[in-house]
């Protein structure tokens, strides 16, 4: 690895449960992921072909909320191995619409998605679905959380305005970062 490459900022973004919106203002960044390119190092996202999350990531970008045991497992490796959490997005921040399930039976849930139509040979729903949790939950109540970013989705300038903040160590001042955006 470069000198250059070890200078740049261990940047993840990670997708829980939610519709994928929030990296889709990631990218209508536009010619601002050059400049954030010159940055950071993109170390884990669904953007690229990682399969495990690294140790020593300085900030990761969490869209979604957390609704099975394996995102529950994910959000902890996430704390365990990040300097800075950013819950972004309305999912990540309250829960939004993944956790309008909370009001629904989720074994009765499953049964009608997965047994209740056609049947479908060798589908294996025990094996093909993680565990739903009891409730879908905000990313801060399984782990701890250092910035909220909420929007559904947030706008790109927002998402520009807070990670360059954090990469550069600034406090995060979302207007005045937002100001110099365009």
């Amino acid at each position: 690895m470069s000198e250059v490459e070890t200078e740049k900022i261990r940047l993840a973004t990670v997708w829980l449960s939610g519709c994928s919106g929030c990296h889709m203002s990631l990218l209508d960044m536009d010619e601002h992921l050059l400049e954030l390119e010159k940055a950071v190092r993109l170390v884990f996202s669904p953007l690229a072909d990682h399969k495990r999350f690294p140790d020593g990531v300085d900030v990761v970008l969490v869209e979604g909320a957390v609704a099975n045991v394996e995102q529950l497992a994910m959000a902890r490796t996430i704390r365990e191995r990040s300097r800075v959490v950013v819950a972004l997005g309305d999912c990540a921040v309250t829960g939004n619409v993944p956790s309008l399930r909370n009001r629904l039976d989720s074994d009765a849930l499953l049964r009608a998605v997965y047994a209740g139509g056609e049947c479908v040979p060798g589908l294996d729903p025990k094996g093909l679905v993680p565990k739903l949790l009891p409730s879908v939950l905000p990313l801060h109540r399984v782990v701890s959380v250092d910035v909220f970013l909420p929007g559904c989705p947030p706008d790109a300038q927002s998402i520009w305005a807070a990670v360059t903040a954090l990469i550069r160590g600034e406090p995060l001042n979302l207007s005045e970062a937002m100001r110099r955006f365009g």
